[in-house]
């Protein structure tokens, strides 16, 4: 049997019966794309330790110079280890070698947050504009909700009295279809409470609902596309160099560090899976923080 093979296989037995969606569609793209033209005539049996390193070194250092992120490499050695696993256990190949394949060190993104004085410049166009559908970009920066979850984020989930909201689903399309799932982790699934500042544009949009969705255009949801293309316009319009969209969660981290938010805190509301990933992801944030903590220190000194 091919790897090409095996890989449908185990894509439709295994892959799809356990995982989300969107988890086997990024599986299917990384198959198609990196792993099929490399391995996928090799028999299971010639895939040795020595052509699978080979392969990822090639992933690393290609010859047309265009080097995958070392966070991209890791994801396919997963898809080949996790599959030639369940080839072993099934006794198609009678080694797992694919175990000693030997990762890139994983190198975590760069963080761009907006500055203070951007970040009122957006907010201040925003309530101007009183447009209730971009008001959720003020929420992601005062919440450090991510896309997804905003958009797939309804009334119900909402409790204008406590002033909290509830994270249980977000969406993503595929081929240009909405799909709605559970977040990513258990971890991502959490409450929030949000400044009672908010609150006059949280009713202000509950009065002017249509949908179920908290944002909506005219009596529908939006899409994340959508969404990115109009938070890339008002920040072209203000003349705001440009940032994703994940940019307003993580300007949302930094003014909560720079507030002087405990860590442990701050990763529940993220969703993250312990304080180690929000700090390793921040550290540079609390550089302030921490220089003012080390003059407080000093005034014993004096």
């Amino acid at each position: 049997m091919t790897y090409k093979e095996w890989l449908q296989i185990w894509l439709n037995d295994y892959v799809k019966t356990s995982c989300k969606t969107r988890t086997c569609d990024i599986y299917a793209q990384a198959i198609r794309q990196r792993i099929i033209p490399h391995l996928g005539e090799y028999e299971l049996r010639d895939l040795t330790l020595p052509v699978l390193q080979q392969f990822v070194s090639g992933l690393l250092r290609p010859k047309d110079g265009r080097a995958l992120s070392s966070n991209t490499v890791n994801g396919v050695i997963s898809i080949i280890q996790n599959s030639l696993k369940i080839a072993n256990n099934l006794g198609y190949i009678e080694n797992f070698d694919a175990n000693k394949l030997i990762r890139p060190k994983k190198v975590e993104k760069k963080v761009e947050c907006f500055s203070i004085l951007e970040q009122k410049q957006i907010e201040t166009h925003i309530k101007n504009g009183k447009k209730a559908k971009f008001y959720g970009i003020i929420i992601c920066l005062y919440t450090g909700l991510r896309l997804g979850e905003l958009l797939a984020l309804e009334w119900d989930k909402v409790d204008l009295d406590a002033c909290r909201l509830s994270v249980e689903k977000t969406c993503y399309y595929v081929k240009g279809r909405r799909i709605e799932d559970a977040p990513k982790t258990v971890n991502s699934l959490r409450v929030i409470p949000f400044p009672k500042q908010l609150l006059p544009l949280f009713r202000a949009m509950y009065k002017a609902r249509k949908t179920k969705y908290v944002i909506e255009s005219n009596g529908e949801p939006v899409s994340v596309r959508s969404y990115q293309e109009s938070f890339s316009l008002i920040l072209k319009k203000l003349k705001i160099p440009h940032k994703g969209f994940h940019s307003l969660q993580h300007t949302f981290a930094t003014r909560a560090l720079e507030c002087g938010m405990d860590v442990k805190t701050l990763s529940e509301l993220l969703g993250h899976s312990n304080p180690t990933v929000t700090l390793n992801r921040y550290a540079h944030s609390m550089l302030e923080y921490k220089v003012q903590m080390m003059n407080k220190l000093g005034k014993i000194f004096a």
